[in-house]
């Protein structure tokens, strides 16, 4: 009952805000992720411990987490308002900051592994890539509510991306790889280690563990990480930003060439979340320190 309860509660936001302005959907966003921020407490003290790693101690984390929890929002709103007939509105209010590295890809042939952090509204990226003709497939978490589940799934489809569901174990890691060859794109977001069970970096000044995926399938298919982030712009609109591929490493023993990659991956996603530390979304803990607290 709870589940049709959370997934109706989804529709009727769907239409309300899908009835009114992108800009005035996203203010209301906004203003509701203010509005949650003070009734937050866990998430609340974990933005704040992560603003505090991204500015140093001698930021108002309070305030930081506040613009996180307001960001997150606006997320919110863009995922409810956007319909399959307002994909034209949204790609004319993005701006692409290093597209030439994907279609240098797309030139040689070769798979893509775009590593993303949870910032801004990466989902918008997928407009991007139907554009140019690039298959993109993205890993989402198995959400315990089937019908929410099923309507993003759907959702990211009407955005030109293709969903495979985490959990498959092998199978998930056949389809990229059967992606990548097939010169297709690989999205993952790479900046949260959900089960902690992952490779040893250092991130944002400590020791935590980031999900190994980008390294093993760039060992195992030879495409080329990418990192990028897709953020906010001012009331409508994002600002997509694509790095050059990461210089990987000559072959070498296959653990300690993942932990290294890894690592790479770990400080792109570092300059990527320090463009726009407020729109950072991650509200879980992700440091061993933070399991403790």
């Amino acid at each position: 009952m709870r589940s049709l309860v959370a997934y109706l509660a989804f529709r009727a936001g769907m239409g309300m805000l899908g009835a009114l302005p992108a800009a005035v959907a996203n203010a209301l966003g906004v203003v509701g992720g203010l509005v949650a921020y003070p009734f937050a407490r866990g998430r609340r003290a974990m933005a704040m411990r992560h603003a505090r790693r991204v500015g140093g101690p001698g930021i108002d984390a309070a305030r930081a987490a506040r613009r996180m929890f307001a960001s997150y929002g606006r997320y919110w709103a863009e995922v409810l308002w956007v319909r399959p007939r307002r994909a034209r509105q949204v790609r004319r209010r993005i701006e692409v900051e290093g597209l030439e590295h994907v279609r240098e890809a797309q030139r040689c042939g070769q798979g893509i592994i775009l590593a993303l952090p949870h910032v801004g509204n990466w989902e918008v990226a997928g407009l991007i890539a139907g554009e140019i003709g690039l298959e993109l497939v993205a890993v989402a978490e198995d959400l315990p509510n089937r019908r929410i589940r099923d309507w993003f799934v759907r959702l990211r489809n009407q955005m030109h991306i293709d969903v495979v569901l985490a959990g498959g174990g092998t199978r998930v890691m056949r389809t990229l790889e059967e992606t990548l060859r097939r010169g297709g794109a690989v999205a993952l977001l790479s900046d949260r280690d959900l089960k902690g069970r992952g490779i040893r970096v250092r991130f944002f000044g400590e020791d935590t563990t980031l999900p190994p995926g980008p390294a093993l399938l760039a060992r195992r298919t030879g495409a080329p990480i990418v990192p990028v982030a897709s953020y906010f712009r001012p009331r409508v609109g994002h600002h997509i930003v694509v790095e050059p591929p990461l210089p990987l490493p000559p072959e070498g023993e296959r653990n300690e060439w993942t932990a290294r990659v890894t690592q790479q991956v770990a400080d792109a996603l570092e300059r990527l979340v320090r463009r726009a530390p407020d729109q950072w979304h991650l509200f879980q803990p992700n440091w061993p320190s933070d399991r403790e607290t």
